[in-house]
């Protein structure tokens, strides 16, 4: 390898400095800037890319709502904020105390829109909700991590990289010390263990740009103490401070985060973090899903820890069969049970469950951990016929009694008052107890194969046909022979509307024609379409926020979307990433029906 020259070596190390102090200073500039009308940013994480989304207006600061909100409005926000798109959108999480107003709701955006304000929506401040319902996003920062390949190339790189890596391999005119001491698992005879080194030689004028290495404090050498399985890889996370460039496999990618985030390379942590989506839905064992939560947890990496904690949620039903499910951690489960994007059967099935998980724990679970436990069931939300038998066929009702009197005198008052009446015994609507979390029993849901073949609605002749609308038509293939069916539902489950039924139509729409037929103009294919067919009292206070969920060869649940109006679009092609991958995109449609009194 050619051995560059001192002068040459100072040249590209000048550049460098001048292209990234550049770069910062203008970074800088921009974050301390005067917010302009209809600005966003992202508040209440760690991270740059996620966060509860903000606009501004009339010189504050202000929320968006999270009704009808889906991967539209967050590819508009993202692409605002100069990221690359949007990863998934976060409903329900706690970003912290919003204390400004709630600027936006009912957005509806096309997903093409430069800013959030173009898209349509009921008015600035005109809303019915409450900072409880703030809505967050996790933005993608790079995009270029393929599926059907092991390595994966992570390219942060600004001018001069090619370079530097050859300076970098060279070794020339290196002047700072980095040893890596690793245990090699054999012990002295005083008992400590035995350590190797692995030393590297660097650039301080480099190392200057990571506060890590203290690089400008006038030291020439730094050691560091690292995991034994991390010690063939020490080199080319150096090198990638030169060029940063790195190619990741999957059996490199747990060492390389953990180096990232002992060094504070955020942007590498952050993309390597994406790529554990793709691990989480290929353990059906779960141990690398609660393995990888531990260590998001054990590093304070926000997303990764959101990530883990998102499918598991999604995937609730399944890790509750796995082999890790008796031993999960307390505080993984509670970051379950708050969540309103837990997909159970009802709330019934988690009650029992999470009734087993306690009683499978005897005394290693204190009464107050239990009772923690017990008070993030919803109980308004068990079905009413259910909550009569609890007393003799609840596992615990004897051992926290009181608890469970309580919440089931809580659930009766929800069931048999009047609405206009429940507040004058606190039954608060911002409580999350009276909210459903993604029931998926047969009750509030379908599921469609897209596979499938549903039978005309049309009535035909030998001329032709007569559409929904009466209108005639010519002799043509069958336009609805898009997989489709009926559900029956209450308005509500409340006791009160029982007897008020509302039958639902679910379509999966292939085509144009499809979507024509019904008086629709239809963005993208597939579409899903869930819509009522017979009229209800919108007087009633009761406010559909139905759910799409998309099961991956019906083995996980690999996206979870809303409806906008009466359609929800899968796009299979790179405009929207969906939160874990589903290699041939085959996938089943589960419509589930969700009804909030508002």
């Amino acid at each position: 390898m050619d051995v560059f020259p001192q002068n040459l070596l100072v040249a590209f190390i000048i550049s460098l400095l001048f292209v990234s102090g550049r770069a910062y200073r203008l970074d800088f500039l921009k974050r301390n800037s005067q917010p302009n009308e209809g600005n966003v940013r992202l508040s209440g994480s760690e991270s740059p890319s996620e966060g509860r989304v903000e606009i501004y207006h009339d010189g504050k600061w202000g929320t968006v709502c999270d009704d009808n909100w889906d991967m539209a409005e967050a590819q508009v926000v993202c692409r605002q904020l100069n990221f690359l798109g949007a990863k998934s959108v976060v409903v329900g999480k706690d970003y912290g105390k919003a204390s400004g107003p709630i600027w936006l709701d009912d957005i509806a955006c096309t997903g093409k829109e430069k800013q959030l304000a173009s898209c349509r929506f009921s008015g600035w401040g005109i809303t019915d909700c409450t900072h409880k319902e703030d809505v967050g996003v996790i933005c993608e920062s790079r995009n270029d991590v393929t599926l059907n390949d092991s390595r994966h190339s992570l390219d942060h790189s600004i001018g001069l990289s090619g370079d530097l890596g050859q300076i970098f391999d060279s070794g020339t005119a290196c002047d700072f010390l980095i040893t890596f001491q690793t245990t090699n698992g054999n012990k002295k005879d005083d008992g400590t263990e035995e350590m190797i080194e692995t030393t590297i030689c660097a650039h301080k004028v480099i190392l200057m740009l990571y506060p890590y290495f203290s690089a400008s404090a006038g030291a020439n050498n730094i050691t560091v103490t690292a995991r034994k399985p991390c010690q063939s890889y020490f080199t080319s996370f150096i090198r990638y401070l030169y060029t940063r460039k790195i190619d990741i496999t999957y059996s490199s990618a747990m060492c390389l985060h953990q180096l990232a985030s002992d060094f504070g390379i955020n942007q590498l942590m952050e993309d390597i973090g994406r790529l554990f989506s793709n691990i989480l839905p290929a353990d059906a064992s779960f141990d690398s899903q609660v393995s990888l939560y531990k260590y998001a947890v054990e590093t304070k990496d926000m997303v990764l820890e959101e990530n883990c904690v998102q499918y598991m949620a999604w995937n609730f039903q399944n890790l509750t069969s796995s082999p890790v499910w008796a031993e999960l951690p307390v505080e993984l489960l509670r970051s379950l049970l708050t969540r309103s994007d837990l997909v159970v059967a009802d709330e019934y099935f988690l009650l029992q469950t999470l009734e087993g998980w306690i009683a499978n724990h005897g005394s290693s679970l204190s009464s107050e951990n239990q009772t923690d436990l017990l008070r993030l069931i919803r109980f308004p939300m068990i079905p009413a016929e259910k909550l009569f038998d609890l007393e003799t066929k609840s596992l615990l009702f004897s051992s926290h009694r009181d608890l469970y009197r309580d919440s089931v005198l809580k659930a009766c008052q929800f069931n048999i008052l009047l609405y206009s009446n429940q507040t004058q015994f606190k039954l608060v609507k911002e409580n999350d107890d009276y909210k459903p979390r993604i029931y998926i029993s047969e009750t509030w849901s379908v599921a469609i194969d897209p596979s499938a073949k549903s039978s005309s609605s049309q009535s035909r002749n030998q001329y032709g046909y007569y559409d929904r609308y009466g209108h005639y038509g010519g002799y043509y293939p069958n336009p609805t022979a898009s997989p489709n069916k009926q559900l029956s539902t209450p308005l509500h489950s409340s006791l009160l509307f029982k007897n008020t039924m509302i039958t639902w139509e679910a379509n999966v729409l292939k085509t144009q024609n499809e979507c024509s037929w019904r008086g629709l103009r239809c963005e993208s294919f597939p579409a899903a379409r869930l819509a009522p067919q017979n009229q209800y009292q919108s007087k009633s206070g009761v406010l559909f926020r139905n759910r799409l969920l998309l099961t991956c060869q019906s083995k996980y649940v690999c996206q979870i979307q809303g409806f906008k109006g009466d359609l929800a679009y899968v796009n299979t092609n790179d405009t929207q990433v969906f939160a874990y991958p589903c290699p041939d995109d085959k996938y089943t449609y589960t419509f589930v029906v969700r009804p909030e009194y508002v």
